[in-house]
Formats: structure tokens, C-alpha cells, sequence
């Protein structure tokens, strides 16, 4: 069993993985990693299942010290790593994709963020500021060794449950690991990393009730660009723009909210329903965000641009299925 020691724990570093299932119809949100595609990178880089816990880090990442010796993988934001000083940097192939900036380290060689990391007893690992992109992923080769609530390490901050003791990691939390294990060093292809780029467009399928907006509306949904608000944490994202008009009211009999649900109060503003959503809710839905760029939505920080695109659902269900099918084959390859 090994172990690790927050010194810092940044902004809002907390444990999560895939989220509890089964429980919606009683309330409990599914709440889990906001990005689950880097997650299950992350995880692969260690030789975890996809979905085991692992540390997320919002924005600001924590400091940690490590109590033993571990097998480490970091993905998702770009938040500047460091072992003990030196930067764990991108690889050139990983540069060429997100335009990062890249150092060599003093023995000249180069330590992509997204491979496999190991680290000796004493160490320690300090995250900074967010470049690109929101939310890192931490994973550890063995997983984390917290209970698990309803079947989820996730932690669900608003119920405090789950994760290491239902809140966020704190300066001077010691929390067991997975002990390390012979394991080969592994990169993760380019082609799977997000590019961050200054526009995201993001693709949904048409909501339940779509037919409650303007015809105005539902066409400023569609063609303004907007930002995301400081107004957004892990249960929604309130977007502001252009504000888009009902028919009516915008209060609807409360009905299921899934991830992605787009919601429209009767402001105008549109908020994007995330991982900690409330599992029913009373407003009206334009739009469903389709489930491959859920994660492209969780990397998305305050004042990043974002546009709309509709596309059907089949087409949204064949993305899934390649983006499964891209996680499988690197799962099986060796």
C-alpha cells in the first residue's frame, strides 16, 4: 500500500471517477469526473480499468507529496507539472497538436505530461495555474484507496459523500494509493488529446422542448457566439450572450435532467447541465449537448468562447461509438 500527502490542495482538487449509477430516481446525482474521456487516459497510463479514481484538479492543481514510491499519470489541462522542480513537459508530438511551448529538461531530454511518470519516495509533485484548458487528472497505478458510496469513490461535494471524506482535498490530507507495480511506459497518442483551441464548438441534439422557444430564439441559439460566465461550477455552466426568447414561460412540470441538458430560465441565458446536475429540474430544454463533447465543455474555463451546432442523433451515437471504440484499442494494445 502506498501513500500520498496533499501539501496544497489548489483551488478545488477532489477525487472522482466514472460517478454513482442507479440512484438518480432518489435523488443523488451521478457527480463523477467532469471529463471523463481524460480520466480514462489517464488511467490507461497507469494500467488502471478506465474508470478508477483519480485526483481531479480545478484550475489551480495541488502539491503532492509522496510518501512512497508511485507510478503516475497527469492529463487533461495544462498545468504546468513539476517534480520537484523540474517541468514535466509536452512532447514534441503533443506540442505540434496544442502549440504549447515546450523546455528541455537539464539532462536534455523531454517528459510528455501525458505518459507514464514515476516517482520515488520523497518526491513531490506541484501543479500550477491552468495554461490551457480547466480540469487535470491525476491518476496513480493501483487507484486510490478510498470507501466507495453507492458503488463510487466520487466525491459530491453539495452532499458531502463519497471521495475522501466527502469534500475537497485539503493541505495536509494523507490518503492511501495503490502500491507500484512493474510497468511499461506508455504515451498517449496525439490523436486522443484535445487540441484547446480559441473557438470550441460544441454539437447537440434538439431538446424536449424546443417547440417552447421563438422561432427568434431557437436561431440566436444557433448563430451567437458565447462565453462561459464566472456563474459555473460542476453542477452547470450559465452562459452569457445573446438571451434567447420563449414563446411563453419558461417554467415547464419538472422532468429528468440528463448530463449535457441545456437549460433556458426565463432570462434568456442558457445554462449547460454538468457531472453534480440536479437529477429533475422546471425549466424548459433547447438542447442536449451531445456526449462526446461533454468533455470538451468540462475543459472550458471563464470567458471561453464557444458556438452551437446541431446534428442528429445517429450522427451523435456514431461519435460515441468511434470514441469508444479509439478508448478500446488503446485499452488492448499493449
Amino acid at each position: 500500500m502506498g501513500k500520498i500527502k496533499i501539501i496544497s490542495g489548489g483551488l478545488l482538487s477532489s477525487v472522482q471517477d466514472a460517478g454513482r449509477y442507479a440512484y438518480q430516481q432518489f435523488g443523488m446525482p451521478v457527480s463523477g469526473a467532469m471529463d471523463t474521456h481524460s480520466l480514462q487516459l489517464a488511467n490507461w497510463l497507469v494500467g488502471n480499468t478506465g474508470f478508477e479514481a483519480c485526483i481531479e484538479a480545478t484550475y489551480l492543481g495541488p502539491e503532492i507529496e509522496f510518501l512512497s514510491e508511485a507510478v503516475i499519470g497527469i492529463t487533461g489541462a495544462h498545468m504546468t507539472p513539476q517534480v520537484n522542480g523540474e517541468s514535466i513537459f509536452l512532447s514534441e508530438a503533443v506540442m505540434r497538436i496544442t502549440g504549447a511551448r515546450m523546455t528541455p529538461q537539464v539532462n536534455g531530454e523531454y517528459v510528455d505530461m501525458n505518459a507514464t511518470i514515476s516517482v520515488k519516495k520523497g518526491d513531490i509533485l506541484a501543479m500550477g495555474t491552468a495554461k490551457k484548458g480547466m480540469r487535470a487528472y491525476i491518476s496513480f497505478c493501483g487507484g486510490i484507496n478510498v470507501p466507495e458510496a453507492m458503488g463510487s469513490k466520487s466525491t459530491y461535494l453539495r452532499g458531502k459523500i463519497g471521495g475522501f471524506e466527502g469534500r475537497k482535498l485539503a493541505d495536509g490530507d494523507q490518503i492511501s494509493i495503490g502500491e507500484k507495480r512493474e510497468l511499461n511506459s506508455r504515451i498517449i497518442p496525439p490523436n486522443l488529446i484535445y487540441s484547446y483551441p480559441e473557438m470550441n464548438v460544441i454539437r447537440f441534439i434538439v431538446g424536449p422542448e424546443i417547440n417552447s422557444f421563438e422561432i427568434e430564439g431557437i436561431s440566436t441559439f444557433l448563430n451567437s457566439v458565447y462565453k462561459v460566465s464566472h456563474q459555473s461550477d460542476r453542477m452547470g455552466y450559465r452562459l452569457s450572450g445573446p438571451l434567447i426568447k420563449h414563446k411563453k414561460s419558461a417554467d415547464i412540470i419538472s422532468s429528468g435532467i440528463a448530463l449535457g441538458s441545456i437549460q433556458v430560465p426565463d432570462h434568456g441565458e442558457p445554462i449547460v447541465m454538468m457531472a453534480d446536475h440536479q437529477t429533475v429540474g422546471g425549466y424548459t430544454k433547447i438542447a442536449n449537448i451531445i456526449s462526446v463533447d461533454i468533455p470538451i465543455m468540462a475543459q472550458l474555463k471563464v470567458g471561453d468562447q464557444i458556438c452551437f451546432k446541431e446534428i442528429q442523433l445517429k450522427e451523435a451515437q456514431n461519435l460515441l461509438t468511434i470514441q469508444n471504440q479509439h478508448i478500446k484499442n488503446l485499452y488492448n494494445s499493449k
